[in-house]
């Protein structure tokens, strides 16, 4: 998250949106970065885990230029061309439709606006892809039921790893959604990867 926001560019004054904020992990990276004089939006589909993220950045003195909104990813609730920046971590793959979503921040984002995608993504290494199945498949929900006794969402959360797109897929996905000059950087062999787009 804090390489997410390294490659971010931002600058005092700027517009952000931190979509499917959950936590408010990067929203707290990203207030101080804009000042006083910036304002970002943390946005969640559940309203139980945009409260958290309130909880979690008054617990950390950030209160000033951020504000909370019941957003879905597809159909976002603000005027087009407002935000240099909007970030989603871990959230797309949870998202219905990636292409309807991936419009809707496109729209939002101000001409020169960048959109930043952190997300499980495809090992690069194949070697890896075996130990990785193992640990995402059995040792994950294992500890999810001797943890939590919940091991269907550790299990869940494997499965939709799988199901999201790999690095090349998400890029062609971001272009056809009308971004450009998309990248991505893979972290811990491609385990995650974080993509960039821009509005032009």
């Amino acid at each position: 998250k804090r390489f997410a926001i390294s490659m971010a560019g931002l600058r005092p004054g700027q517009q952000v949106l931190d979509l499917a904020g959950g936590t408010g992990d990067l929203t707290r990276l990203i207030a101080p970065r804009i000042g006083d004089s910036g304002h970002v939006v943390l946005s969640d589909i559940n309203a139980a885990m945009l409260a958290n993220g309130r909880s979690n950045l008054i617990d950390h003195g950030i209160t000033g230029n951020v504000s909370f909104t019941l957003a879905n990813a597809e159909q976002l609730p603000f005027p087009d061309n407002h935000f240099d920046l909007v970030t989603i971590a871990f959230g797309l793959r949870n998202v219905t439709s990636k292409e309807t979503a991936l419009r809707s921040i496109y729209e939002v984002l101000k001409p020169g606006g960048c959109l930043l995608v952190l997300e499980f993504s495809q090992p690069t290494v194949p070697a890896l892809l075996p130990v990785y199945d193992f640990y995402s498949f059995k040792v994950l929900p294992f500890m999810g039921k001797l943890i939590t006794n919940d091991a269907d969402s550790y299990r869940y959360l494997a499965e939709s790893i799988r199901k999201h797109p790999d690095q090349e897929t998400l890029k062609t996905m971001m272009e056809e959604a009308g971004l450009e000059a998309c990248d991505y950087h893979n972290l811990s062999a491609g385990v995650v990867a974080l993509h960039r787009g821009y509005k032009y």
